[in-house]
């Protein structure tokens, strides 16, 4: 479960956010909306402690994340949250198995081919497990994307426009991946976006 409390944040004395507080229980979607410089990304950026509120905190799995020191923070997220970024961000030098088991790596786990091969086969891009992540279509790399976030099963989904560049029915494919996942990890999902059409696929929405 992931929940906020009074966030604030301030990139200058002119431009401070003061956020809706967020609550997203186990195996639930919530919908952040909002138009662009409402602050919809710097949100996301606070509940994964991407960035560091000025006040107010974020709970996940009962852990204050405001209140651990940087080291254990990134380690914390490593394990427990997985991000979907707008535009993927993979090592461009480093196979798609191996992009995949970067994210082991990276929360201290064994890597787990295993699970990488399912999920490849699952989110139908197991015959390029062995490409790099550029020769890949854009559709593929946004699979390749959820994959990656799921690796460690984690407890919160993040995605961060996941469908803004998507046609309506790889936008449609995406949300169900991206729910079908939650369920099956038992994971809280939020979804931040200005798409007007996932607005009829989610019941639980803020709007910014």
């Amino acid at each position: 479960m992931l929940q906020s409390h009074q966030l604030t944040f301030s990139y200058a004395p002119t431009k401070r956010f003061a956020f809706p507080d967020i609550r997203c229980n186990d195996r639930e979607a919530v919908l952040i909306l909002g138009k662009s410089g409402t602050g919809k990304t710097t949100l996301l950026h606070l509940l994964a402690l991407l960035l560091r509120p000025e006040n107010g905190s974020v709970t996940i799995d009962q852990t204050d994340l405001t209140q651990l020191p940087p080291a254990k923070t990134a380690t914390f997220r490593a394990a427990h949250v997985g991000i979907i970024y707008q535009k993927p961000h993979f090592v461009s030098a480093l196979s798609v198995m191996d992009n995949l088991l970067l994210a082991n790596y990276l929360a201290k786990n064994p890597q787990d081919k295993n699970r990488a091969r399912e999920l490849a086969a699952h989110l139908g891009f197991a015959e390029h497990l062995n490409k790099k992540t550029h020769q890949m279509s854009q559709g593929e790399q946004q699979r390749v994307s959820i994959a990656r976030a799921v690796m460690n099963k984690p407890g919160v989904i993040l995605a961060d426009e996941p469908t803004s560049s998507l046609d309506d029915v790889n936008c449609a494919r995406v949300v169900a991946l991206l729910r079908e996942q939650s369920e099956q990890i038992g994971a809280s999902l939020i979804v931040v976006t200005h798409d007007q059409r996932l607005k009829d696929e989610f019941s639980n929405q803020v709007i910014l």
